[in-house]
């Protein structure tokens, strides 16, 4: 008997093969370039690794997840749970065709929500600031790293294309900050005044100064997302001081977000859980020890899996197939 937890990644799809135990049997990715053009299969690559008889439940994650607010069984949630895919981030179409291979196979499978303002099971201060604040990923991020630290208060630091830092106290996710709103990510980031001038002149969509906001336009680079940030640290490497910048930049960045987070949290913080291709680095740069040059040893530090939205989705989905009710606040409702 198997889980599976399926993150819905920037850069590609990952998946996470989850035993009846709680052990990580497999975590691979399938590139949504690739996946688009049809040069691999999650079917394919699903059933090479496990027999689909043995799959008890599936978690997915899938876009905003924005047309949701509960944990949901997929076939009972339409528009895969989202309103629209225009919006902030890159379309490329990969996702959509992983997920329409997921509907074809014979799994029952449940669906996590985005946190949004119609999450009502967020702090109402943090639904009545912002229409969206973190993708379903970061919600079994999250729970992966409520599995490794057993921590109650928290802050999850999610960095990598783009930084999202999420805030749970007494177990449940009370709010966070979306990539357009805070800290950098490499590629992603907020829209400052210049970029609205750009696009109220017509120089660039919303959605491209979005995607154009991160540590890249610092570096000044520019192309596919994966490539961009493969360059970015490769000139960090080199020692190019743009880059060293804009690395240095993001780390400020994220780190002012988790200070703000940690001020409206009214319990005292167990510690921060850093994950994501960034937040979980050692090189070019520790990530954990530059951030920690601010924090002066003021929070224990957890570094977790860049897989945790994955890990976290198929564990999501052990505990929902085990009868749990409720998921960091989340109402599960599969009856």
């Amino acid at each position: 008997m198997v889980f599976i937890g399926m993150d819905h990644g920037t850069t590609g799809i990952s998946f996470c093969i989850l035993s009846d135990e709680g052990e990580v049997l497999d975590v691979f990715k399938i590139g949504r370039e690739e996946s688009k053009k049809g040069l691999v299969s999650a079917t394919e690559e699903i059933t090479k690794r496990v027999d689909l008889d043995s799959v008890k439940l599936m978690a997915i994650t899938y876009a905003m997840g924005d047309g949701i607010n509960q944990i949901l069984p997929t076939n009972k949630v339409e528009d895969r749970g989202i309103l629209s895919i225009n919006g902030a981030g890159k379309v490329t179409g990969g996702g959509t065709s992983v997920f329409s291979e997921l509907e074809s196979l014979n799994i029952d499978s449940i669906m996590i929500p985005g946190l949004h303002n119609d999450s009502d099971s967020l702090n109402e201060l943090f639904r009545a600031a912002y229409s969206h604040q973190a993708s379903p990923e970061k919600v079994s991020i999250c729970y992966n790293g409520l599995k490794e630290t057993g921590w109650s208060n928290f802050i999850v630091a999610d960095i990598s294309s783009n930084s999202v830092d999420i805030l749970i106290e007494d177990g449940k996710i009370k709010g966070a900050m979306d990539a357009c709103l805070g800290a950098m990510g490499i590629v992603h980031g907020p829209i400052d005044l210049e970029m609205i001038r750009d696009i109220d002149e017509g120089k660039i969509s919303a959605n491209g100064a979005f995607s154009h906001a991160g540590a890249v336009k610092i570096a000044g680079i520019d192309g596919k997302v994966a490539n961009m940030k493969d360059m970015l640290l490769e000139n960090y490497r080199n020692g190019d001081e743009k880059a060293k910048l804009a690395i240095d930049t993001l780390i400020m960045t994220v780190v002012m977000e988790i200070a703000g987070l940690d001020a409206v949290c009214e319990n005292e913080i167990d510690g921060i859980v850093l994950t994501g291709s960034i937040g979980s680095a050692t090189e070019p740069f520790n990530f954990e020890d530059e951030i920690n040059k601010y924090f002066k040893n003021k929070y224990h530090l957890k570094v977790i899996s860049k897989e945790s939205g994955a890990i976290g989705a198929a564990q999501i989905a052990m505990d929902v197939y085990n009868g749990k009710e409720e998921i960091l606040g989340i109402e599960v409702n599969i009856s």
